[in-house]
C-alpha cells in the first residue's frame, strides 16, 4: 500500500502460529452478544482450520447503500473440533450451516465484537483430514469510512453525484465486507459474483468470464477463481467507470479504469502499467501469474493506493495525468506509485509476510522496488536524485525514542495500523539499499529471486529473506547476512558513527543517534555498519564492516579530507571529530563538485542534525550552509532549505519578529543567485523542473520582489483569460500562491478548483489555497473538507498540515484538529498514517512550554478508545520537548552569527 490506513486485531508476537493468551484476557472468559460464554479467548484465530476456498456472491445497492450477500467456505480441518472460529465486523449474519458427506446441517452462531470473530458451533465433531464447507449469509450498510467495502461518490461536470462501492481490505478490514479468516497466513483461492444494474460495471481481482440475467433486471458478473492469496488482497468495484488497455509483451492485459469524464487522463498510468509490468517480470524471472492486471482511480481513497491482486486501486491523482497540465513531479508521483503497486505484485502478493509485524517485507521492498525500476525503465527521471530524501524522512521518526524496530511485535489493532509508517516504507527500503551496496547489486538480485522463488505462495518471517540472501556465494564465512540485518531490523534507531583523523589513524566509534537529554536511552545498542569511505587521496569507494563499540583504520598516506558513508549508501549519520568539519567546510567552500550531490546533501543533513544533540555548535553548521550559495544539485539545495527553513518556522510561533526576518533574509539571500537564474518556463531535466517549481515557490513566499512581481503579473493575465491562458506547469505554483493572498484571487482559484477534470491541476490550487493570509478561508478550507461535498475528504489530512504550517494558521489547525478529533479517528481510523500525519504535521514546529502544555493536556483526556496510546502522541511530545531545548541553546548562537554573517540587509516584508 501506499502511506496509508488499516486497523483492527492483532496477536501476541510468534509468528509461528503460536497461541499465546491475550493477557488483559487471561482472567476473563470472553462473552458472546447473547451472554453465553465464547469458546474463543485470543485475538489471532485458532490454528485448528483454515480456508482452502471462498465462493463469493455479493449485492450491492447503489440506492440504498447497504449490500448483502452469501459465502461458502471450504475448510482444512487440521485437528478434531467442533469450533469454527472466524472474522466477521458490524454485519448481520443468517442462515449458517455446515455442508459435510452427511448433508446439510444449521450451526449455532456466537459473536464476540470486541474481536470481530464468530464462532460456529457444530454439534458433531469436525475431524481432523476430512473436507467440509460451511455457509454464511450477511447484510451490512456500505462503509462510510474509506476500508471496508465502502461507498463513494464524484460530481459530473453538470453537477450529478453519482455513487460507486469499492473496497479497501489492507489490513483487517475484508472482514467488515464478508466473513473470513481475516489473517494473512490464511491463504486461500476465491470465486467471486457480484450482483448489478445494468447502467454500472463490476470488475475484480480476476477477469470476467460470464454475466448471467437475473430475474428483475439484474445482472450477475461471475469472476474466475483467484490464485491463493491472503483476504486483505480481495477486492472488487461497482461503478460506472470507463476503461483502456493495453496488453504486454508477456501477454497479461493491462487496463486503466477512471470515471468517464477523466478517462482521457489515463494513457500515462496505461504505458507506465505495461512497462513496469513487464521489467518486474524479466527482473524477477518469476512470470506474473494473473491474466490481466487492472488500475483503478478512486474518487475517494484514504492511502495513496492498494496493491489488490489484478487489481489495483488509486487516487485519482496518483493515477490520472494531463500531458499539458501535470507537472514534473507529478509525473514522478505517478510512476513511483504504480512501481511500488506492482512491485507488490511479487512482495506482498505471491510472497506474503507471516503477520503484521514483519509488514516491512511488503512494504520496504515496494518502497525500495520503485527506485530500482525506475532507474532502469524511466532513467530521464532521476529517481536517485529522491532517494536520499526518503532515508532523512525516516531518520526525522527513528532519531526519536518512540521510535519502533524496523521488525517489531503488534499487540493490539491500533499497532498494527501504525506500523504502515515512516519506519517500515522508508526505513526498510533504505536498510535494502545499504544490503545492495554492501553485497553488489548482482548477489543481491541472485538473492531475492531465490527468496521469491522458494516462498512463492507461501508467507515468510524475516529469517526466511536473509537466509535467501545468504546462500553460499562467499567462502568468506565472516559475511553472515543474518547477524548483520538483525542488528538493523531487531532495534530500533540508528547509529551515530564519529570518525576522527589523526595522522594515518582514523579512529572509528558507534553509539545509538537520538534526540534526547537522557543519555542513559542510548545505551545497550550496537550495529554491524557496512561503512564506506573515500579520501581527498583516492576516490575509490573503501569498505569496512565495523562490528564493534569502537575500531580503527589505517589509512595508506595522510590526507586533507576523509568522507564516510559515500553517497549516503548507509542507514547511518557521520560526525567528524577534532578538525574533521574544518577540513569538510574548507573542501565544500573551495571545491564543493570534489564530492557527489548526495555526499553534500548527507553532509549537510547530518551536521544541522547532530547540533540537535549537541555534537555539533551551531555555528559550525551555519559555516558550512554558506557554500550552498554555489550549490545547484537538487537533493543537496532541498536539504539545505529542509534545514534552514524550520529554523525560522520555529520563530514564527513565537514573538521574534526580528531574528525570523534576519533568517528569511540570509535563506533568500543564499539562494538568491540559484532563485534569479530560474526561467518561468517548463525547459529541463526532471530533476531541473521539480527545483525550479520549489525555488520559485519559495522565493513568491517568502516576498523575493522579482518573483512577486512576475507571478503577480502573470496571475492578473490568468485571471483576466478567465483561466483559459496557458501557464508553463512549473510555475503555476508560484502564481497560484500570489494570487490567493486576496480575497478576489482565492475566490477565483475556488471557482478554478471546484470546476477543473485535471487532478493535477485541482491539487496544485488546493494547496495554494491554504498559503494565504485570509484566516476565514483558511478555517473555511478546513471544515468544507471535513463535511466532504465541494472538497473532498480525502484531502482533509493535506488541507489541515498545510493550514498548520502557514504563519496565520497554525494555531487554527490545532484549534480544528482538536475540536474534531473524535470525527477524525472515525473516519481515518486509529493508528493511521492520516492520523499521525495530521498530527505530527500541526504540531512538529511548536516549541513553548505553553503549547506542549496544551497539547499534554488534550490528549491526556482521552481514553484508549480515543487514541491516547498512540505512537503518535508520544512523537508530538517528543518532537515539541527537542524544539523546546534546541531553541534554549541555539537562538542566542543563531543571532550572534546572523549579525556577524548579514551582507545585505534583509528585504522588507519577509
Amino acid at each position: 500500500m501506499f502511506p496509508l490506513l488499516l486497523v483492527l486485531f492483532v496477536s501476541i508476537y510468534p509468528s509461528s502460529g503460536a497461541q499465546l493468551p491475550n493477557q488483559d484476557q487471561a482472567k476473563q472468559i470472553p462473552v458472546a452478544t447473547n451472554g453465553e460464554p465464547f469458546p474463543w479467548d485470543r485475538m489471532r484465530l485458532p490454528v485448528t482450520i483454515s480456508p482452502l476456498h471462498y465462493d463469493l456472491t455479493i449485492h450491492p445497492n447503489l440506492t440504498s447503500l447497504d449490500f448483502t450477500g452469501v459465502v461458502r467456505i471450504s475448510l482444512d480441518v487440521k485437528e478434531d473440533t467442533s469450533i469454527v472460529v472466524l472474522h466477521a465486523k458490524q454485519m448481520h449474519i443468517s442462515n449458517v450451516v455446515l455442508l459435510a458427506a452427511e448433508g446439510v446441517r444449521p450451526l449455532r452462531v456466537l459473536e464476540y465484537p470486541r474481536f470481530h470473530q464468530l464462532a460456529l458451533l457444530s454439534e458433531s465433531v469436525l475431524t481432523k483430514g476430512r473436507k467440509y464447507e460451511v455457509q454464511l449469509e450477511f447484510a451490512a450498510n456500505l462503509s462510510d469510512s474509506f476500508h471496508g467495502f465502502y461507498k463513494g461518490s464524484y460530481r459530473t461536470s453538470s453537477g450529478e453525484v453519482r455513487a460507486i462501492a469499492s473496497t479497501q481490505f489492507e489490513a483487517t478490514f475484508a472482514r467488515g465486507a464478508f466473513p473470513c479468516f481475516d489473517e494473512p497466513a490464511f491463504k486461500a483461492n476465491f470465486t467471486i459474483r457480484i450482483m448489478r444494474e445494468p447502467r454500472h460495471i463490476a470488475i475484480s481481482n480476476m477477469p470476467k468470464v460470464k454475466t448471467v440475467e437475473l430475474p428483475g433486471g439484474l445482472l450477475e458478473d461471475h469472476f474466475d477463481t483467484t490464485v491463493k492469496m491472503s483476504t486483505y488482497l480481495v477486492a472488487y468495484i461497482v461503478s460506472d467507470f470507463l476503461s483502456v488497455s493495453k496488453t504486454t509483451k508477456h501477454g497479461v492485459k493491462i487496463s486503466v479504469y477512471a470515471v468517464p469524464e477523466k478517462i482521457d487522463q489515463t494513457a500515462f498510468a496505461l504505458d507506465a502499467a505495461v512497462k513496469l509490468l513487464d521489467f518486474y517480470d524479466d527482473y524477477f524471472d518469476i512470470p506474473y501469474p494473473l491474466p490481466k492486471q487492472d488500475l483503478a482511480a478512486i474518487p475517494d481513497f484514504q492511502s495513496g493506493a492498494m496493491e489488490n491482486w489484478g487489481l489495483t486501486t488509486y487516487r485519482e491523482t496518483g493515477l490520472l495525468f494531463d500531458p499539458d497540465k501535470s507537472s514534473a513531479s507529478d509525473k514522478l508521483g505517478i510512476t513511483k506509485v504504480i512501481a511500488h503497486e506492482l512491485a507488490h505484485q511479487w512482495f506482498g502478493n505471491l510472497v506474503t509476510m507471516e503477520w503484521w509485524n514483519d509488514l516491512w517485507l511488503n512494504e520496504g521492498f515496494a518502497k525500495f522496488m520503485e527506485f530500482i525500476s525506475l532507474d532502469i525503465t524511466y532513467p530521464e527521471l532521476h529517481v536517485d536524485d529522491f532517494f536520499l530524501g526518503k532515508c532523512f524522512e525516516a531518520m526525522e521518526v527513528d532519531s526519536l525514542s518512540s521510535s519502533h524496530p524496523v521488525s517489531t511485535p503488534v499487540e493490539n489493532p491500533t499497532q498494527i495500523q501504525e506500523m504502515f509508517d515512516d519506519v517500515s516504507y522508508d526505513k526498510g527500503a533504505c536498510i535494502l539499499n545499504m544490503l545492495r551496496d554492501f553485497l553488489s547489486p548482482e548477489a543481491f538480485e541472485i538473492g531475492i529471486i531465490r527468496y521469491l522463488k522458494r516462498y512463492s505462495y507461501q508467507n515468510t518471517v524475516n529469517s526466511h529473506l536473509w537466509e535467501s540472501l545468504t546462500d553460499k556465494w562467499y567462502s568468506d564465512d565472516e559475511l553472515d547476512v543474518k547477524t548483520i540485518m538483525d542488528t538493523w531490523t531487531l532495534q530500533e534507531g540508528f547509529p551515530l558513527v564519529t570518525v576522527e583523523v589523526k595522522g594515518r589513524e582514523v579512529r572509528l566509534s558507534q553509539e545509538r543517534f537520538l534526540r534526547t537529554d537522557d543519555p542513559s536511552l542510548t545505551e545497550g545498542f550496537l550495529w554491524q555498519i557496512p561503512l564506506t569511505y573515500m579520501t581527498s587521496a583516492s576516490s575509490t569507494v573503501h569498505r569496512f564492516l565495523l562490528k564493534t563499540k569502537t575500531d580503527v583504520l589505517y589509512l595508506p598516506e595522510e590526507v586533507d579530507w576523509v568522507k564516510f558513508n559515500v553517497n549516503m549508501s548507509g542507514y547511518y549519520m557521520v560526525h567528524y571529530a577534532g578538525e574533521g568539519w574544518s577540513s569538510i567546510i574548507k573542501l565544500l567552500q573551495y571545491n564543493h563538485t570534489a564530492l557527489s550531490g548526495n555526499d553534500r546533501a548527507s553532509l549537510i543533513q547530518n551536521v544541522f542534525q547532530l547540533v540537535s544533540v549537541g555534537k555539533v555548535r551551531l555555528d559550525t553548521a551555519l559555516d558550512l550552509s554558506l557554500y550552498l550559495s554555489k550549490e545547484s544539485q537538487i537533493m543537496a539545495v532541498t536539504q539545505g532549505f529542509g534545514e534552514l527553513v524550520p529554523l525560522y518556522k520555529l520563530m514564527e510561533k513565537r514573538d521574534m519578529t526580528v531574528l525570523e526576518n534576519q533568517m528569511k533574509g540570509y535563506i533568500v539571500d543564499l539562494f538568491r543567485d540559484l532563485i534569479d537564474r530560474q526561467e518561468w518556463s517548463d525547459s529541463g531535466s526532471v530533476s531541473e523542473r521539480v527545483l525550479r517549481s520549489y525555488l520559485l515557490l519559495f522565493a513568491c513566499v517568502r516576498n523575493h520582489p522579482p518573483c512577486v512581481a512576475k507571478a503577480t503579473k502573470l496571475f492578473n493575465q490568468w485571471k483576466d483569460s478567465d483561466g483559459t491562458m496557458s501557464l508553463p506547469v512549473d510555475i503555476t505554483m508560484a502564481v497560484f500562491v500570489i494570487g490567493a493572498r486576496t480575497p478576489e484571487g482565492w475566490d477565483f482559484l475556488f471557482e478554478k478548483y471546484r470546476t477543473t477534470l485535471q487532478m493535477s491541476v485541482k491539487s496544485r490550487i488546493k494547496s495554494a489555497m491554504t498559503v494565504t493570509y485570509l484566516k476565514d478561508k483558511l478555517k473555511w478550507m478546513m471544515e468544507q473538507s471535513l463535511i466532504g461535498e465541494v472538497m473532498k475528504t480525502q484531502d482533509l489530512p493535506d488541507v489541515v498540515v498545510s493550514v498548520g504550517r502557514n504563519p496565520h494558521g497554525y494555531k487554527l489547525a490545532w484549534d480544528f484538529l482538536r475540536a474534531n478529533w473524535h470525527t477524525m479517528i472515525k473516519k481515518f481510523d486509529l493508528g493511521s498514517h492520516s492520523v499521525s500525519y495530521m498530527l505530527l504535521g500541526v504540531t512538529n514546529q511548536y516549541s513553548t512550554r505553553e503549547m506542549l502544555h496544551e497539547i499534554r493536556s488534550f490528549f491526556d483526556s482521552l481514553t484508549e478508545e480515543t487514541g491516547s496510546k498512540m505512537r503518535c502522541i508520544q512523537q508530538t511530545y517528543e518532537t515539541i520537548e527537542d524544539n523546546i531545548r534546541w531553541t534554549d541553546t541555539n537562538f542566542p548562537l543563531l543571532e550572534a552569527w546572523l549579525n556577524k554573517h548579514q551582507h545585505r540587509p534583509p528585504h522588507e516584508d519577509l
